[in-house]
């Protein structure tokens, strides 16, 4: 039994061609299949935590698979050609933005990261626009763009397995997010990337466990075998997103040998982790992220160094992070060049760590990126840097840098909180704000250290005031006055004013939600801004470019 709602308001042609009967037949297949076995990865998640809490016990790399990571002769299968370099690909690109992805396609990246994940809101409409635009490019109907097989090679990210479809429901069940979006690309376009060596390829989001990889990889199987493609067509990086995933890393690739397409490694969500698994001891306490948590930090460049020296010793590929920064308009001033200047000495440390690639959001910068690769390494990737010189502990890993708190943090944090639920409200997964763009691993880590510097009421550098409730309410009242100018309407005012009070909810929990997209996504705050009248994007106010 399965039941599917209708399409949104204008989507009635695409949504023909999306929800056909094969497409129906195969995602009910799927999702019939896998469906339990979600619900037992999400149960050992919280079985998980339980015991960290109630033990008092730190992460630590597991005793049971120690013969996966002393065997040096296993590899994981090679990747097809057009994955052995991927230097600069173009992040958080969310697929229902037509314009945007069209001149992605028409970029001279080598990869794009197609996302319904972190840079996407996944209202029903923003999916089936995004979905029926990558069926159009994969057949080569959009505008302007070079043949798939010519084009950026497209790096497809399905939401993570904490997201649900609340629009289709299988025996029952609401969808789990991830195989609602995998199962539509792989039917409508697995095939025709394969014929065209082009892909199938994925990321796969906020992977916390091998056990989860394993669960991947039997989809990816039984996936092939129903599509009538052969073993290994598929290949998929995985996001190492989750502090417990570190010290699973090795046994991430095993599990996907032949559909490894190597490990990502990333800041903030990585970051916002450590407060959503272990944040409730002092001892884990991360300080202001603007001032004191960067790669350079020991325990984030040992998370690089580990991921890089595990990838390449088994022939996998590395990848670095996104840069979020924004170019300035204006070419030749000191502001552009200060920027430029700014993203080049972060990616300096990825490429000397060793990694064959990285993103950006901002397309001028795949040039200068590009020739910062060619500058600085030899041929396609860097596998051949095996890192023999990394030694990285346990100890690394949780090492928490030395700082505290500022007012200029705490006020960044809130604005970011505030200003991304603002953005999900609209219908949108991302805005700009002071010369970035924000998605929701930024707003994960702000709301985050919000929550967690309330929590341990640690004092402000600036004049030793406690980060509280009233602090916190206070500075975002500040804020709402700050920003309601740049709101045109009464709808647009109050949509904002909706988004602060969310954010407070959020951080002034007693127990932390797990993740502010699942919060969101099952909240019926942000269900009622997806109605049928409003399941268009709303158009964008000034607030998004701050």
């Amino acid at each position: 039994m399965m039941e599917l709602l209708p399409p949104p308001s204008g989507l009635q042609a695409e949504y023909v061609t999306l929800f056909t009967t094969g497409s129906l037949h195969f995602l009910h297949e799927l999702i019939s299949m896998f469906d339990k076995k979600v619900d037992q990865i999400l149960q050992l998640r919280v079985s998980r935590k339980a015991h960290l809490d109630l033990s008092g016990d730190l992460p630590n790399f597991l005793e049971n698979t120690e013969h996966i990571r002393s065997d040096p002769a296993w590899r994981v299968l090679p990747v097809p050609p057009r994955l052995q370099k991927r230097h600069v690909d173009i992040g958080d690109m969310a697929p229902c933005d037509t314009q945007r992805f069209i001149k992605a396609l028409q970029s001279p990246a080598q990869g794009i990261q197609v996302d319904f994940d972190d840079g996407n809101c996944p209202s029903f409409y923003n999916q089936i626009k995004g979905i029926h635009n990558i069926i159009l490019a994969v057949n080569n109907q959009l505008p302007g763009m070079p043949h798939i097989s010519k084009a950026p090679v497209l790096m497809l990210r399905p939401r993570a397995w904490n997201m649900v479809e609340h629009n289709m429901m299988v025996e029952g069940k609401e969808a789990p997010g991830p195989l609602f979006d995998f199962g539509l690309l792989m039917f409508h376009c697995g095939k025709i990337l394969f014929e065209h060596q082009s892909g199938p390829f994925f990321y796969l989001s906020k992977v916390e466990s091998f056990m989860e990889a394993r669960l991947w990889n039997e989809i990816f199987v039984w996936t092939q075998e129903k599509l009538g493609l052969p073993l290994g067509s598929i290949k998929a990086t995985v996001l190492i997103e989750n502090v417990l995933a570190t010290f699973e890393m090795e046994e991430i690739l095993y599990e996907l040998q032949e559909h490894s397409a190597g490990l990502n490694c990333g800041i903030w969500d990585y970051s916002a982790s450590f407060v959503n698994k272990l944040g409730h001891r002092e001892d884990f306490l991360l300080p202001d992220r603007s001032k004191y948590v960067n790669m350079e930090k020991r325990f984030l460049r040992s998370y690089m160094d580990l991921l890089v020296q595990t990838c390449h010793r088994r022939c996998a590929l590395a990848t670095g992070g996104m840069a979020a920064l924004l170019l300035p308009s204006s070419l030749n001033t000191d502001s552009y060049r200060r920027v430029l200047a700014s993203v080049k000495r972060l990616k300096m440390l990825e490429i000397n760590a060793g990694v064959d690639g990285f993103m950006v959001y901002d397309l001028n910068l795949i040039k200068p990126m590009q020739e910062l690769f060619q500058s600085h390494t030899e041929g396609e990737n860097q596998l051949h840097l095996l890192r023999d010189d990394v030694r990285v502990t346990p100890e690394d890993l949780l090492s928490m840098p030395s700082g505290g708190v500022t007012l200029y943090g705490l006020k960044y944090n809130i604005a970011v909180g505030v200003l991304f639920i603002n953005a999900w409200l609209s219908g949108k997964g991302h805005f700009f704000y002071r010369g970035q763009v924000e998605d929701s691993a930024t707003a994960e880590i702000s709301r985050s250290q919000v929550w967690q510097w309330i929590r341990h009421q640690a004092r402000l550098e600036d004049d030793s005031r406690v980060v509280n409730r009233q602090l916190v309410t206070d500075l975002t009242e500040e804020l709402m006055t700050e920003l309601s100018p740049f709101c045109h309407s009464s709808g647009s005012k109050q949509r904002l004013h909706t988004a602060a009070d969310m954010f407070l909810e959020v951080v002034l929990k007693r127990h932390f939600p797990e993740f502010i997209t699942s919060y969101l996504n099952q909240d019926h705050t942000f269900l009622s801004y997806q109605s049928p009248a409003k399941d268009k994007m709303l158009e964008s106010d000034k607030l998004s470019k701050l």
